[in-house]
């Protein structure tokens, strides 16, 4: 039964904050994604140099993201940043894909790689074991166990933000523990001068790579195919580094906010950013590039652990990569609901989302975002996911970003608290690079871009037929 609370309550500190960004951006991606982005690109310097782009570009958006965060400090995250930067309808639109895709398709693709590493401990939950036909799609068991996680883990946040957040904070310790625990192993035990110079020797030859009778072959880029090769690397590494902003929606119920909220999604970014750099370069060291390329289902965790502890890591690899999906997802589920609370008292979502349960959270938000998630799951893989989400995060991630200079231009009477460092060349490069990434995955990988912007364009109709009602 709902209570009519009107505000949230700040209970979260600086390190659940912090814990927040951090856990909601470390998924599976890192275990998975260097596989295609090693295919993509070829050469070990070009591989890692996408992971320093993609966090150099990540810690870029996240101090900007600062300036709004201490100038808006409330629930809605970068729903608020828009409207107020624009208008009503640019706001809506990011929520409306927010809901659609950008939120949920995340929860759904973090959800299936926890179900498909749960599956290499317990075959039974394989997403070849079809269990039922439901109309036109084959219902696994892979995705039976998705929809579960999803499910408990919005039972979890329904009982309060504490239960989340405190969640979120032991699993986010967790992961880092475990991931640096990997990392320090990887050197100590797994790695080899032959192999790390093998990988080394072409490392800044730009080439595709492809697998033929168990021999690697490499076939050299250059102009726009060597730009969209980028941009599909780029598309897994920005993809493993999402969801840094997640703490911004849930601004209302973080003490402090005009200065806990910046810190945190620095402190989170840039502890991401190290972990994801170090993690890829003890591949490099362990691994040979061709079976990070080329690693069974992408599993290049697996293959790394599996030279380091050998077969008792494949176990290993395969429980830290649960853990990480199931406090990413906890994270995704805990912040994206109060959007959709703020839309809906704006007027521009269900009307029972706006509203509060008994715990202070809003829990109809949390349940409808639940369903979609699911079905979700049961319609798109992991990679289709991946790229679905990726161009509608990046074109809102651009508007929010340049709504810095327009909110300079016409509210500079608003208090700032925080000011972007290095304005406004700092936000340019974002910007620039972001709209050159977007447009290119737009170019190449147009299968999923432009249903993704149709999503996006979908609102705009659904927007004027909420206004006139």
């Amino acid at each position: 039964m709902n209570k009519p609370f009107h505000e949230f309550i700040p209970r979260l500190g600086l390190l659940d904050a912090t814990m927040i960004v951090a856990g909601s951006m470390i998924g599976s991606g890192i275990f998975i994604v260097p596989a295609e982005i090693t295919r993509s690109v070829g050469g070990a310097g070009w591989m890692l140099g996408m992971w320093l782009l993609a966090g150099l570009i990540t810690v870029i958006a996240a101090v900007s993201y600062g300036e709004l965060a201490a100038m808006f400090p409330r629930a809605g995250g970068q729903y608020v940043y828009l409207r107020e930067a624009y208008n009503p309808l640019v706001g809506f639109l990011y929520g409306w894909s927010f809901f659609a895709v950008i939120q949920t398709g995340t929860i759904a693709a973090v959800g299936v790689a926890f179900a498909k590493f749960t599956a290499y401990l317990v075959p039974a939950f394989s997403d070849t074991n079809v269990l039922f036909r439901l109309g036109f799609v084959n219902v696994s068991a892979a995705q039976l166990v998705s929809i579960g996680v999803i499910t408990l883990l919005t039972y979890i946040n329904s009982r309060g933000v504490k239960h989340g957040a405190a969640l979120q904070t032991f699993l986010t310790i967790i992961k880092l523990v475990s991931l640096f625990g990997l990392i320090s192993c990887g050197f100590i035990w797994g790695a080899r001068a032959d192999i790390w110079n093998a990988n080394w020797q072409n490392a800044w030859n730009l080439s595709s790579l492809t697998l033929s009778g168990g021999a690697l072959s490499s076939s050299s880029l250059s102009g726009l195919a060597a730009f969209g090769a980028i941009a599909i690397a780029m598309k897994g590494t920005l993809f493993s580094s999402d969801s840094w902003h997640s703490i911004t929606s849930i601004a209302g119920e973080v003490k402090q906010p005009q200065r806990n909220i910046g810190l945190s999604l620095v402190l989170g970014t840039l502890i991401v950013t190290v972990i994801y750099v170090l993690t890829n370069i003890m591949f490099l060291a362990v691994v040979p590039l061709k079976d990070i390329a080329f690693a069974p289902s992408d599993r290049v965790g697996v293959v790394a652990a599996d030279y380091i502890f050998g077969n008792s890591g494949t176990v290993i690899i395969a429980v830290m990569v649960m853990i990480s999906t199931f406090g990413c997802n906890n994270g995704l589920i805990l912040s994206g609901a109060r959007v959709y609370y703020i839309m809906a008292k704006d007027g521009l979502f269900f009307r029972q989302a706006g509203t509060l349960n008994k715990n202070e959270v809003p829990g109809y938000s949390l349940w409808t975002q639940c369903i979609w998630a699911s079905i979700l799951c049961l319609t798109g893989e992991y990679n289709n996911l991946l790229a679905l989400v990726i161009f509608g995060v990046l074109i809102f991630y651009v508007l929010t970003i340049l709504g810095i200079y327009r909110l300079r231009q016409r509210r500079p009477d608003l208090p700032r608290p925080y000011k972007t460092p290095g304005y406004p060349f700092l936000p340019a490069i974002y910007v620039v690079t972001a709209l050159a990434l977007a447009v290119l995955l737009l170019i190449f990988e147009t299968r999923y871009t432009l249903p993704g912007l149709g999503v996006i364009l979908a609102g705009i109709p659904v927007y004027y037929v909420i206004v006139r009602r």
